[in-house]
């Protein structure tokens, strides 16, 4: 099973000019590290809680179709662009829409109709091409936006190398914004 990022957001959710608002920053010198400070908070929230903040296409391959409904790795899922069989020369089929069914949403989900037939590939068999996150950074989630200008600002207050207390961990503040997004595991 492997997952890998096709087309990246076009924006961050917040601007440069949000961010040294909430820092209170005037000068333009650490403008690079700032914004970098803010691609890796959005990177490990999404990471973290599956989620796609901004509009991203992702590719996921799985060895071989599950029985029942095949949950997303990334959310809100907003639309499944292809489903294909993966032959053992790289080549991919098409698999026809009216084989599957899609729930987009929160907890997005795929389901295929009857047995989908052997690639004739042991490894990622099944490939998913999919889209998730918001259309753009005004409709990107509040709360996931404050979250990222938390961490962001603890980044730029903490930049020395940390010892073993000061290794960055989920405060109480971060999991009360992202608790929502957390996925249950049974």
């Amino acid at each position: 099973m492997s997952l890998e990022l096709i087309t990246p957001p076009a924006e961050e959710p917040l601007s440069l000019a949000d961010l040294k608002a909430h820092l209170r920053v005037a000068h333009s010198e650490e403008d690079a590290l700032i914004l970098s400070f803010a691609r890796a908070a959005r990177h490990a929230i999404e990471a973290r809680y599956g989620l796609a903040v901004i509009l991203q296409e992702w590719r996921w391959r799985l060895d071989r179709a599950p029985l029942g409904a095949i949950v997303l790795p990334r959310s809100p899922l907003v639309a499944v662009n292809s489903v294909s069989l993966v032959a053992r020369d790289g080549s991919a089929e098409p698999v026809d829409p009216a084989l599957y069914e899609v729930e987009t949403g929160r907890r997005g989900r795929l389901f295929l109709h009857g047995a989908v037939p052997w690639a004739g590939r042991a490894l990622g068999a099944l490939q998913i091409d999919f889209s998730a996150g918001a259309p753009d950074a005004a409709a990107a989630p509040p709360e996931i936006k404050t979250a990222i200008a938390l961490i962001v600002a603890h980044f730029f207050e903490n930049r020395e190398a940390g010892a073993v207390e000061r290794i960055f961990s989920t405060t109480r503040h971060l999991e009360s914004l992202l608790g929502a997004y957390r996925e249950p595991r049974l």
